[in-house]
């Protein structure tokens, strides 16, 4: 606890008005890899309490779209349409997709993390499954070009990971954001120019 309190980003959320620290990942993932523009339709996955989401629609701006979803409750934003559950079941993947009505999906934003236990050969191939949902969604919603993030763990099932995504994007690297913290094996799957 004292760690969190103590941590030059969660202070700095607290000063600059974003809903965690997690919105320092994807701002330095952005001015890496100038992921989001104006009028854009992004999706947020593991969205609470929304320091993503938050970054997300104040960078597509009025003309963009952010659609959210989570297993926890997030208050609302400007700009954000938020539907709680859980991403891994049909009716509440059915629902985020009948909200987006077809519109096609220039970025698929993940930050999900399985409840860690502490057992690497628990949480692992938690963390890899849920890199491997997100990335089959984004596979249905991208359109051609459109770009994906996705929180991963460093360990086993990673690599295939990574291979799995260069077979549908021209562009895939991994990124450890300042914010991250140095001892968590936490980095970003980032992935451009979908060809699917």
């Amino acid at each position: 606890m004292q760690r969190h309190v103590n941590d030059e980003f969660v202070q700095r959320a607290q000063k600059e008005g974003y809903r965690s620290r997690a919105a320092y990942k994807l701002l330095e993932l952005q001015e890496r890899d100038r992921l989001i523009r104006p009028a854009q339709v992004v999706v947020d996955l593991g969205a609470a309490p929304g320091g993503w989401s938050q970054v997300a629609a104040q960078l597509v701006g009025r003309k963009g779209q952010v659609f959210a979803m989570d297993l926890l409750e997030m208050d609302g934003l400007p700009g954000v349409d938020f539907l709680q559950g859980d991403f891994r079941e049909d009716a509440v993947l059915g629902e985020l997709m009948a909200r987006l009505g077809g519109r096609p999906v220039d970025l698929v934003i993940s930050d999900m993390a399985p409840n860690v236990s502490g057992v690497s050969a628990v949480d692992q191939p938690r963390s890899i499954h849920l890199c491997e949902l997100a990335l089959d969604f984004a596979r249905q919603v991208l359109k051609p070009g459109g770009s994906f993030v996705c929180k991963i763990f460093q360990g086993e099932g990673f690599d295939d990971v990574i291979r799995d995504a260069r077979s549908s994007f021209k562009r895939v690297v991994t990124r450890k954001p300042k914010s991250s913290r140095p001892k968590s094996r936490e980095v970003y799957l980032v992935a451009g120019n979908y060809f699917s």
